[in-house]
């Protein structure tokens, strides 16, 4: 919920509103008018301001509560008695192809063993004679 200042000009065609967020702002836009006199007229029982030339009342804008946000649930529930964690990731890395499994294998390690690089050669090279 909000309060803002609207300011309807009589004489003026072309922008006959003005809006304002507070009260203070309209009176630093506008000189002519007094913070305190408009503030007397605007809090009691919300009777508007008006003279010949503008109408400045206080509206009531109601707005929108912004939505709660929700956690998604990223895996499956599952038991915690009788659910076999072990048997569910042999599952399903052996589900994936072999790349990806060497891939994940490589950067295991390489978290493991930080500091340290992975030997890649898998076994001794001879030469062909």
């Amino acid at each position: 919920m909000k309060r803002l200042i609207v300011m309807n000009w009589k004489s003026h065609a072309e922008k006959p509103i003005e809006v304002y967020s507070n009260l203070k702002i309209l009176c630093e836009s506008h000189t002519g008018f007094n913070y305190n006199t408009l503030n007397n007229y605007l809090s009691k029982s919300t009777i508007p301001f008006e003279n010949d030339v503008v109408r400045i009342e206080r509206k009531v804008v109601h707005t929108e509560p912004v939505k709660k946000r929700q956690i998604v649930l990223v895996g499956k529930k599952v038991k915690a008695h009788g659910h076999d964690e072990e048997k569910q990731n042999k599952d399903f890395w052996l589900s994936r192809p072999p790349a990806e499994r060497l891939d994940a294998v490589n950067r295991l390690r390489a978290q493991v063993v930080k500091n340290e690089r992975m030997d890649k050669n898998f076994g001794l090279k001879r030469r062909l004679r």
